[in-house]
């Protein structure tokens, strides 16, 4: 008997809804579905789950260091912790720029405060002050100003001019932020992508209070929607995301990729509507069955996108020059 296992916090619809799916589609028989319990954790041992569907790590570093040592023993864990510990939105960005995606212009900042253990002279490749005429120049205003990692809409600021910057980047502390343009669009989506194959691509308005923002219709070129959907698959399948969303806004006709690091992305009934929710859970219980059947014992069973794939190709080139 394949286990399957969804790793969970706050929610309250998805995680049981995805259980009573998977189950029901399989029917108890081969693979069954479950919360995940954790009683003990020991270094190198299996965790008794062939497939586990991560949905808290990202808050919970007990959790992120227990999937690991899962994937070292074999669990297919969605998403792949390792790349997701790496993972972070400016280079997310940076990618996009050589796969031929359009994101907004975006520039890396240092935190406005030192981190800790550190002084003077552990900045000194950092020229300081920095080129912000230059900066500015390139991303223009108005802009946004958020972190390079993280999410949740958390520290994000829209700026007008170069003092408003300064005033927020003073409250920013020891974030490391980004500087990023802002994209005047005609329309906007929220798109899931689950198991690098399957879009649902959803009208988004962003301007809206939060419970109205997929309660939005946009009329939209066919040509427009291929787009999108091509450049939500091309992002995860170089990232290796198998459950992830990404947001585009079209402007002028070209869809400019805004926000597409969200490992966990909201999928609670109450806010995405329920026919996205219906979506989602039917897709993602498709794909924990394959990879349970596709599972096997001992191997590496996580998913590596396009960009690490490319790397370790080339690797093995060199190698044999």
């Amino acid at each position: 008997m394949k286990k399957i296992g969804i790793l969970f916090g706050q929610e309250s619809s998805f995680p049981p809804a995805f259980v009573e799916r998977v189950n029901q589609k399989t029917g108890g028989n081969d693979i069954v579905a479950e919360f995940v319990k954790i009683d003990k954790v020991v270094q190198g041992e299996p965790c008794g789950y062939d497939v586990v569907i991560d949905r808290i790590s990202q808050d919970v570093p007990f959790y992120r260091a227990w999937l690991k040592n899962a994937a070292l023993t074999g669990t297919a864990v969605v998403n792949n912790p390792f790349w997701w510990s790496a993972d972070e939105k400016f280079f997310n960005n940076a990618l996009a720029t050589k796969i031929g995606v359009a994101v907004p212009r975006t520039v890396l900042l240092p935190s406005n405060q030192p981190p800790p253990d550190t002084n003077d002279q552990s900045f000194r490749n950092l020229a300081y002050p920095m080129n912000w005429e230059a900066i500015f120049s390139y991303v223009g205003w108005p802009a946004f100003f958020k972190p390079f990692a993280g999410g949740g809409w958390k520290n994000v600021y829209r700026l007008n001019n170069a003092d408003e910057f300064f005033s927020a980047y003073h409250e920013t502390g020891q974030l490391v932020m980004m500087l990023q343009e802002e994209v005047k669009f005609d329309m906007y989506f929220r798109c899931y992508c689950i198991d690098q194959r399957n879009v649902r691509i959803m009208p988004y308005e962003p301007r809206h209070p939060y419970h109205l923002r997929y309660q939005t219709e946009w009329q939209t070129p066919p040509e427009v929607l291929q787009k999108v959907e091509q450049g939500v698959l091309t992002l995860n399948q170089y990232l290796g995301y198998d459950l992830n969303t990404v947001e585009f806004a079209i402007r002028d006709g070209v869809p400019v990729a805004i926000d597409f690091c969200n490992p966990a992305p909201d999928a609670e009934a109450a806010n995405v509507g329920q026919a996205n929710f219906e979506w989602v859970v039917e897709a993602v219980s498709e794909m924990a069955i394959r990879k349970a059947r596709e599972h096997i014992p001992g191997r590496n069973n996580l998913s590596w996108g396009k960009f690490v794939h490319a790397a370790v190709n080339m690797r093995r080139l060199e190698d044999l020059a």
